[in-house]
C-alpha cells in the first residue's frame, strides 16, 4: 500500500458529510482527512471533533495557504463553483466536486480549460457511476458490444421518479452558523428568470441521468424530443441507439425507485439502483439473455457487496489521485452534460413557448 493521501475538504455541510466526509472517514488505510474549511465556524468544529481533523480554517484560500494536502474535496452547491472550484484549480491539486460542472456551458468552458492549463484533476461527483451494480452492468454492456452475443444495443431507458432520496440517512452536524451569503451563478446571457429556473432545476435533479446515458452508450448523444409537461424526453446516440429520460412518471411517499434499461436485441441489462443516501446499499442488477440460436433463455441477478456508490466513489477518487486508474469522470466530459441540458430548455422553450 502506497502512503495514505491527505485529504482537505473546502465545506462540510449537510452533502458534505454525509455523502463525502463520512466515507472518507473511515478508508483509514488509504487516506486521512487532514483539514476542513468552512465558513461556518461553530459547525466546522463541531464537524472536526466528531472526525478528528485536526485543522480547521474559514476559507478554501486559508486551507491551501497553510495546509499540505494531496487530494480535495469540494462539496459545494454548484452555482457556487465559478467563484471558489478555479482557486483550486490553479493549485494544481487534484479536486472533487459535486455534479453538474457547474449551471452553464459558458462558466462550464472556463473551468475545464483551467483545469487543462494548470494540469489539475478535476473530477465531477457523479457518484452512480461507482455503484457496484453500474459496475457489473458496463462490463457486462462492454462485453456484449464486443462480442455481438445478443445482437446490437438498442436502447437505453432511464426512470427516476421522485421519491425518498435520502434513504434514512443519519442527520449532519449543524449549529446556529448563519449560512454565507453566496452569489449564485447567473444563467446563460440570452435565457429569460423562467429559462434560468428551468435550467437550474434539470441540472440539479437529472444530470446523473444525462451522465449516465453516455457512460453506458460510451458515445454522446443529442435530444430529438421533449414532451410540454416535461416527463419524458428522448435522444439518440452518435451510432443510433436511442434513449429515452422518464423524469417524472408518477411520485413515491417513501421508495426510490429508479431504473435503468439497456436493450440489446436478444436481452437486457437492468439496474436498480438505490436512493442516493442509502447507507452500504449496493444496486440490483438483472440480466436476461434470450439467443434462440444457442437454445439460451434465462434471467439472473448476480449477488453484489454491501458497499455503497458513495463510499465506492470515494474509493476510485482517491485512486485515481494515486495514478491507480483513470478520473471516474472529468470536467471535460462534464461539459457535455451542461451542453445537453441546455439543449434541452431551448428546445422547450422554443417548442412550447406559452
Amino acid at each position: 500500500m502506497s502512503k495514505k493521501l491527505r485529504i482537505g475538504f473546502v465545506g462540510v455541510g449537510g452533502m458534505g458529510q454525509m455523502a463525502h466526509l463520512s466515507n472518507y472517514a473511515v478508508l483509514k488505510e488509504e487516506c486521512e482527512v487532514v483539514a476542513i474549511a468552512e465558513p461556518r465556524l461553530h459547525t466546522a468544529q463541531l464537524v472536526a471533533n466528531r472526525y478528528g481533523v485536526p485543522e480547521v480554517y474559514n476559507s478554501h484560500l486559508e486551507l491551501l495557504e497553510h495546509s499540505s494536502v494531496d487530494a480535495i474535496i469540494a462539496p459545494q452547491p454548484f452555482r457556487n463553483h465559478p467563484a471558489i472550484i478555479p482557486d483550486l484549480l490553479r493549485s494544481r491539486i487534484p479536486v472533487l466536486t459535486e455534479k453538474p460542472l457547474c449551471l452553464t456551458v459558458r462558466e462550464g468552458e472556463k473551468m475545464m480549460r483551467l483545469g487543462e492549463e494548470y494540469g489539475t484533476m478535476h473530477v465531477i461527483g457523479y457518484h452512480k457511476r461507482s455503484d457496484p451494480a453500474v459496475e457489473y452492468a458496463k462490463r457486462i454492456i462492454e462485453e456484449w458490444k464486443q462480442s455481438g452475443a445478443y445482437g446490437d444495443l438498442q436502447y437505453i431507458r432511464i426512470t427516476m421518479p421522485p421519491g425518498d432520496w435520502v434513504g434514512g440517512a443519519d442527520q449532519p452536524l449543524s449549529s446556529s452558523d448563519p449560512y454565507p451569503s453566496l452569489e449564485p451563478e447567473p444563467g446563460p446571457e440570452s435565457y429569460t428568470d423562467m429559462m434560468t429556473l428551468m435550467l437550474d432545476s434539470f441540472v440539479n435533479y437529472y444530470i446523473h441521468q444525462v451522465n449516465m446515458f453516455r457512460h453506458l452508450l460510451g458515445e454522446n448523444y443529442r435530444l430529438t424530443f421533449g414532451d410540454r409537461r416535461g416527463i419524458v424526453l428522448n435522444g439518440e446516440s452518435d451510432s443510433g441507439v436511442t434513449i429515452t429520460l422518464e423524469m417524472a412518471p408518477y411520485h413515491t411517499s417513501h421508495e426510490w425507485e429508479e431504473q435503468i434499461l439497456v436493450g440489446f436485441r436478444q436481452g437486457f441489462v437492468r439496474i436498480d439502483l438505490p436512493a442516493p443516501l442509502a447507507r452500504q446499499r449496493a444496486g440490483k442488477v438483472t440480466i436476461k439473455k434470450d439467443n434462440a440460436s444457442v437454445g439460451e433463455a434465462l434471467t439472473y441477478e448476480p449477488i453484489l457487496p454491501n458497499v455503497a456508490a458513495m463510499r465506492n466513489q470515494a474509493r476510485n477518487f482517491l485512486a485515481a489521485v494515486r495514478g491507480d486508474r483513470p478520473a471516474p469522470c472529468t470536467a471535460k466530459e462534464a461539459l457535455l452534460d451542461l451542453v445537453f441540458a441546455q439543449s434541452y430548455v431551448d428546445y422547450m422553450a422554443l417548442t412550447y413557448p406559452d
